[in-house]
């Protein structure tokens, strides 16, 4: 009976020496920073290795060698929009930061391959997307701890800095701001699209508001697109008719948005044009 006792005793501490984790502080801890650039949102996710009583550049960092830029996985920056850098254009998406430091000045490569734990075993000239030489600035103060800032923001740009030890660098990029902006402008002063009548009139009905205004978006809706008609349009249309007392418009806008469902081979909208005719009669 002892010895079962004892046994059960060992495996239970076996058991909770197995399930329990030791949670430590990270050497080089993650972060995340977001920043909006004009119209063109900005992130950048990499970890924080600190100086520690270390000679970095030249030493921990050599020059002229590829280096992950920061510690652990890769550190990734990813654009909204496509930029611009040294006049080269850099397509929206996700990039690995790699870097080869000098003294003096700093080559900056993004990689669009960013699965990465350090830098790649193989590297690929292919998923190069940008290169850059960016100068290196001293700073009059040791920055103990790796850091990646925004700096210098405008309507249109921002500086990507890089800094630790005694060095700052900086990759200034531009974003497509004024583009945006009169893209924007442009829609708006051309009026309402269709889908802003339809997301309009939809909350109109849903929440019992004036059906009469929503009678009028939908019906706007439903003409800008009449060309090629959208089924969810006309379904819609059909439960604003009703809402408002017009049977016999609802019923041509159900039986229209019948027939493009079926059309289109969606099985929902069928029985939901079919039930709501049914009911109609």
């Amino acid at each position: 009976m002892m010895k079962k006792l004892l046994l059960t005793m060992f495996v239970a501490i076996v058991a909770t020496n197995v399930n329990a984790q030791v949670k430590t502080p990270a050497p080089s801890p993650s972060s995340k920073m977001e920043q909006k650039v004009g119209l063109t949102d900005v992130t950048v996710e990499y970890s924080r290795p600190g100086v520690k009583g270390r000679t970095v550049f030249g030493n921990l960092v050599p020059y002229g060698k590829l280096w992950r830029t920061g510690a652990n996985k890769n550190t990734i920056v990813t654009f909204s929009d496509d930029v611009t850098i040294d006049g080269k254009e850099l397509k929206k998406g996700s990039y690995a930061i790699f870097t080869k430091p000098g003294k003096s000045t700093w080559e900056v490569i993004f990689y669009s391959d960013t699965n990465n734990w350090g830098t790649p075993r193989e590297w690929k000239d292919s998923n190069v997307a940008l290169t850059t030489t960016a100068k290196v600035q001293a700073m009059p103060m040791k920055i103990e701890t790796f850091t990646i800032s925004f700096d210098d923001i405008t309507n249109n740009s921002a500086v990507l800095g890089i800094l630790w030890e005694n060095a700052y660098v900086g990759v200034k990029f531009n974003t497509p701001t004024e583009k945006g902006v009169e893209a924007s402008i442009a829609k708006v002063m051309n009026g309402p699209s269709p889908n802003d009548y339809f997301s309009s009139a939809v909350y109109y009905l849903q929440e019992g508001k004036d059906i009469n205004k929503a009678k009028n978006w939908i019906n706007k809706a439903v003409d800008m697109t009449k060309d090629q008609p959208r089924f969810w349009y006309l379904r819609q249309q059909a439960l604003i008719l009703a809402k408002a007392g017009d049977k016999k418009g609802a019923i041509q806008a159900a039986n229209a948005s019948l027939a493009g469902a079926e059309k289109a081979g969606n099985a929902d909208y069928v029985k939901m044009n079919k039930d709501f005719l049914a009911e109609m009669k």
